[in-house]
């Protein structure tokens, strides 16, 4: 089966609730787009707004609250609100890969892998039925003398020493208090949270859910997403082999990928789309596939997407396509486009700026266009 890019797009963009819109509920939504990245709050909850057609966030504290969403560090050890079961078999892949085992890691972060392994264990237990804040969790642990010399790395704000017990489901963030980071353990915070799966079982369900939104896809680039290429290749190969016939391979004008064979006659006979979308900050219609994806964003204008200590800039999206960035200033959106980059009609852009409003709460907005 032969498709274009213009048709993956657009298929994108159904899968991905931003065409034609619903009012999906805030964990429907996240558990399409295989989590929401969450490092910047506001950036979070526009990404579950505008893919509402209320254009708001709807019982998304609630959500959070009963734990049907979680929020820890997983992808690409980055911050994301995920379900319970898909967040379980992301980080059982993550902690797979044993990165903090690697010499250059115990360098980098000063933890030996048998510190991280006793950390694991002994952080459920002070965790279990409680809430933290990271300084007094740091402080409970360096009462241990195993512990005693890591206070800096385990208070550090980067969380660089807290993210390997996170994959390994020894904690999670908790529901914060008084404005505070708090973390608690994943049994405690999840109803019913029954662990890490194996990977083995794990790894097929996690690509069969990034390629319900990002296929077709080749594995490397769902492990790119997922871990920044740590799994091995046979690793790789055998979660395609697990899914079998549920996968169809398609060519998409050259290049061989993967799709769910459930949705490979949808794909096949989607039409390319002319819509207009403003997408915010850190969006997982950029960061499921990458930056490095030209055939969204053209390498030339990438920089402007991706921009220092891992920014990821607001979207101009027409056709499927990144055609520029905005932001907003003293309730002005400004579109910066691409050199070359045709602009969008002005209706459409008006409309697409109206909806980034309602959802962030900003009012009116005037559009300008340079």
């Amino acid at each position: 089966m032969k498709v274009s890019w213009d048709q993956v797009l657009a298929w994108r963009l159904r899968r991905q609730f931003l065409e034609p819109l619903a009012d999906p509920g805030p964990a429907e939504v996240v558990g399409r787009l295989c989590g929401v990245q969450a490092q910047v709050t506001s950036s979070a909850e526009l990404a579950i707004a505008l893919r509402r057609a209320s254009a708001d966030t709807g019982p998304l504290a609630a959500a959070l609250r009963e734990g049907a969403l979680m929020k820890t560090w997983v992808m690409r050890g980055t911050l994301h609100w995920v379900t319970p079961a898909q967040g379980a078999d992301f980080l059982s892949l993550l902690a797979s890969a044993r990165t903090w085992e690697k010499p250059a890691w115990t360098r980098e972060f000063g933890a030996t892998p048998e510190q991280v392994a006793a950390l694991a264990e002994k952080v459920p237990e002070i965790l279990d039925g409680t809430e933290l804040s990271r300084e007094d969790l740091a402080a409970e642990l360096i009462r241990d003398k195993r512990f005693a010399g890591m206070e800096k790395q385990l208070k550090s704000g980067w969380g660089a020493l807290l993210k390997p017990l996170a994959w390994q489901g020894a904690l999670c963030y908790g529901s914060g208090q008084g404005g505070r980071i708090t973390f608690t353990s994943p049994r405690t915070r999840v109803a019913g949270w029954k662990g890490l799966p194996d990977p083995a079982e794990a790894g097929p369900r996690a690509l069969a859910a990034y390629l319900g939104a990002y296929g077709p896809a080749r594995p490397e680039t769902f492990d790119a997403w997922l871990s920044r290429g740590s799994l091995r290749k046979t690793v790789l190969r055998a979660f395609v082999d697990g899914l079998g016939d549920r996968l169809t391979e398609v060519e998409v004008e050259g290049r061989p990928a993967y799709v769910l064979t459930e949705h490979a006659e949808e794909l096949a006979a989607t039409e390319p789309a002319r819509s207009v979308h403003l997408l915010g900050g850190f969006d997982q219609y950029i960061l499921g596939p990458g930056t490095k994806a030209e055939e969204i964003l053209p390498a030339a204008h990438r920089a402007k997407v991706s921009k220092t200590a891992g920014w990821i800039s607001p979207l101009v999206v027409v056709g499927g396509r990144v055609t520029g960035v905005w932001e907003v200033t003293d309730r002005q959106l400004t579109v910066t486009l691409f050199p070359g980059a045709a602009a969008p009609a002005r209706e459409d852009l008006d409309a697409a700026a109206d909806r980034v409003a309602r959802a962030a709460g900003l009012g009116s907005l005037t559009v300008r266009v340079s």
